[in-house]
């Protein structure tokens, strides 16, 4: 699909398949302020609407006073009882004093305060809001329901005054400390105070009860939880038991008796091995002495036995005694060989007294080697027996960690325990009233300053919407940017609305035609004559390219002035001393030869039957030089769209060229009839013409575009019957000074 170009020739293409750009396509700033310019009576009438009902509703509406009360979060650590952890020990952060903010404000506190004060027999809570509007309210509901709220429960009454309550309580922080305002506003200021501090009072008794029963169930649960602990504890300790008595584990508090054990045998062992050397070495000794002759003395000493010492002693006294006699008296002397003899029993009898102790050391040692043995093989056995307690004291550590945890655990559980027991007879809360409600006797609702200002934003809201929702149900045209924007066309001017008037100069040729028809003559210093003129320059500038003589009316509906446009522009062109025919071609409904020369008996459709009777059939008008061709139709025609373009049509027209500069003709409305297509071909140039504020614009395009001879050649478009009032306020951005050059009414 194609827009038209600005100069109406040359189309460009683009999308226009969905009909009219949509008002709020490209809302802007100039548009919203031309909307408020066109449509300021509608936001005026709201506004005044508005603060009408505001300033009702300021009197009429019942007093409210708002008083408050200021509770602080205390952050202080106190500790009532030595070890004992109580609330507020932590850090309270930012979120913390926030949510207490939500907590004031909970229907729970509501409830409290609604129960405390027994505010379910207060009219005000139960009975509607007080004032004008309250008994409106509940006079329509008394209406509508019958006397269904005298018998509603305690409990529905309750609610009732609950939401009153949350609906007229206002909680907040200041700044960043810890302190909260609570404020509430009620019908009096003493029951705001009365309340306003009951609502301090019962949160931070709700605190104290939320405090005490978290800590009672804590307790609950661990007196529960302590009893499960004992039992696992006793079971795991029970298991450790019976482990060391399968594993033959005895513990005697210096160890285990295994490794006691294994330190005596050792010390045992040492002993034997000890004893065993020295009974062997003895042996080996005395097993040496036997292989000597007399013993040494050394050896006699060492062995410290009386019988071999005094064998020795006699011995060593036979032997000197011998010695003796032997010098004196020889060796054989009898009493040498005597005490020889003597000396020689001496020496049986110290072996004999050897080989004694000997077997003695033997046996000793003996004794001594079998009870090593006897020790190592007990140690081997212990040894072995160790190696199995030490697999299972693996085991058995894990069993005793298993008891001593679950035992810990228990201890644990157990102190909390008693430190639950202890919070539960002295809670603690973290807030505190600092700051109790007091009497306000201004009233704090409702303020005419607000009250007026809300309403006048309101005004403002509603008349601003109201008058964007006109324009958007609308779409109409209203302003050369609308046409251009919407059809691609340049707009050639906008038509003020014209009044009738009672006095008007008429024409010989036109006696009957109405003062509109004349308009231009009459006032050529009005802004109608300019706008006329200002299609003439556009015509000008056009057959600067092209030839264009042919120029059709057009419009999309019935009644939107085409006729009047026509005659005035046909006069315009006409008074300039230019030839200027107009053709009333419109034969559906010929409203312009009713008007011009409603007893004419000769007309177009005669032209076109008998071209001489051109010269016949033109009406001349002496005072502006127009030449008029009506349009005698006596019914209905249904073959009109067929003349018009019809051979006969074209060499008139093609007759017509060469008398005439300007030839206007009056078409039937492009979108009830198809007249405008049928002679599109015979037309250099159409004018459309569209009826300000109107004329819709998805009907003006649909026509436009209806034929592409018809789009293609659209010269411009003029905006007709503009009312003169909004049309000011829509062009007061041009300057008080823009009207000055038009006067509509000579003399004036």
């Amino acid at each position: 699909m194609f827009k038209f170009g600005s100069s109406g020739f040359g189309a460009r293409p683009i999308d226009a398949g969905a009909g009219p750009e949509p008002a709020g396509a490209s809302l802007d700033l100039r548009a919203l302020l031309e909307i408020v310019k066109r449509q300021w009576p509608v936001i005026a009438l709201s506004v005044v609407v508005a603060l009408g009902l505001g300033f009702l509703y300021f009197v009429t509406a019942a007093p409210r006073y708002t008083a408050s009360s200021i509770v602080m979060i205390d952050t202080r650590r106190n500790q009532l009882l030595p070890g004992q952890r109580v609330a507020g020990e932590s850090q309270i952060d930012a979120g913390f004093v926030e949510s207490q903010v939500e907590v004031m404000k909970s229907t729970s506190v509501a409830l409290a305060v609604v129960r405390e004060l027994k505010l379910t027999r207060d009219a005000e809570f139960v009975g509607g809001e007080p004032g004008a509007v309250g008994s409106l309210i509940a006079a329509a509901t008394s209406l509508l329901g019958g006397d269904a709220a005298g018998e509603a429960s305690e409990e529905a009454k309750e609610n009732q005054a609950v939401r009153i309550v949350t609906a007229n309580t206002v909680a907040r922080r200041t700044g960043l400390t810890y302190v909260i305002q609570i404020g509430y506003t009620a019908s009096t200021p003493q029951k705001a105070a009365m309340i306003a501090n009951a609502l301090g009072e019962a949160y931070m008794n709700g605190e104290l009860e939320t405090k005490y029963q978290a800590t009672r169930r804590a307790s609950r649960w661990l007196q529960e939880r302590i009893k499960e602990l004992r039992e696992q504890a006793g079971e795991a300790e029970r298991a450790v038991q019976a482990y060391k008595s399968e594993n033959n584990i005895i513990d005697t508090g210096r160890g285990l008796m295994s490794e006691q054990q294994l330190g005596d045998l050792n010390t045992q062992i040492a002993t034997a091995r000890a004893s065993t050397a020295e009974a062997r070495a003895r042996l080996e000794r005395i097993l040496q002495i036997q292989n000597s002759d007399i013993p040494e003395g050394t050896v006699v000493d060492a062995l410290r036995n009386d019988v071999i010492i005094r064998l020795r002693a006699q011995y060593l006294d036979f032997s000197a005694r011998e010695a003796d006699l032997s010098r004196r008296f020889g060796s054989n002397h009898g009493a040498a060989v005597s005490l020889r003899n003597q000396m020689q029993e001496i020496r049986r009898s110290l072996r004999d007294q050897l080989q004694q102790i000997g077997e003695t050391y033997k046996s000793e040692y003996e004794i001594a080697l079998s009870r090593e043995k006897s020790l190592r093989a007990s140690m081997d056995q212990l040894v072995e027996q160790a190696g199995a307690t030490s697999q299972a004291q693996v085991k058995l550590k894990d069993l005793e960690s298993s008891a001593q945890a679950v035992r810990n655990l228990y201890d644990s559980f157990l102190q909390r325990s008693m430190e639950a027991t202890q919070q539960l007879t002295i809670p603690v809360s973290e807030a505190r009233l600092i700051t109790a409600a007091t009497d306000q006797p201004n009233k704090t609702w409702p303020k005419l300053p607000l009250v007026l200002g809300g309403a006048l934003l309101a005004g403002l809201g509603i008349g601003i919407g109201t008058a964007w929702g006109r324009e958007m149900v609308s779409r109409r045209f209203r302003t050369p940017g609308d046409v251009e924007r919407i059809l691609g066309v340049e707009c050639l001017g906008i038509l003020p609305r014209i009044e009738p008037e009672d006095e008007h100069s008429v024409s010989p040729a036109f006696p009957t035609a109405p003062a509109e028809m004349r308009y231009a003559l009459d006032n050529p210093l009005s802004r109608f004559a300019e706008v006329l003129r200002n299609a003439k320059v556009a015509v000008d500038i056009a057959r600067l390219s092209r030839e264009v003589k042919v120029i059709g009316i057009i419009s999309a509906l019935p009644n939107e002035g085409k006729s009047t446009v026509a005659t005035n522009l046909a006069q315009v062109l006409a008074q300039a001393t230019h030839r200027t025919l107009l053709i009333d071609a419109d034969l559906r409904n010929p409203s312009l030869t009713r008007q011009m020369t409603p007893g004419a008996a000769r007309g177009l459709i005669e032209v076109l039957v008998d071209p001489r009777a051109l010269e016949s059939a033109v009406v001349s008008d002496p005072t502006s030089g127009l030449d008029f061709l009506p349009a005698v139709v006596k019914g209905r025609m249904a073959q009109s769209a067929e003349l018009l373009s019809s051979s006969a049509m074209s060499r008139l027209l093609d007759s017509a060229k060469d008398r005439y500069d300007y030839i206007l003709i009056d078409l039937a409305p492009v979108s009830p009839v198809i007249d405008v297509k049928a002679i599109s071909p015979l037309m250099d140039a159409f004018i459309c013409v569209i009826e300000w504020g109107e004329s819709s614009q998805q009907v003006v395009v649909e026509s436009l575009e209806s034929s592409d001879l018809i789009r293609d050649r659209v010269l411009g478009a003029v905006l007709n019957k503009a009312d003169p009032v909004m049309l000011g306020r829509i062009e007061s951005y041009k300057g008080r000074h823009y009207q000055n050059y038009y006067i509509d009414q000579p003399g004036r």
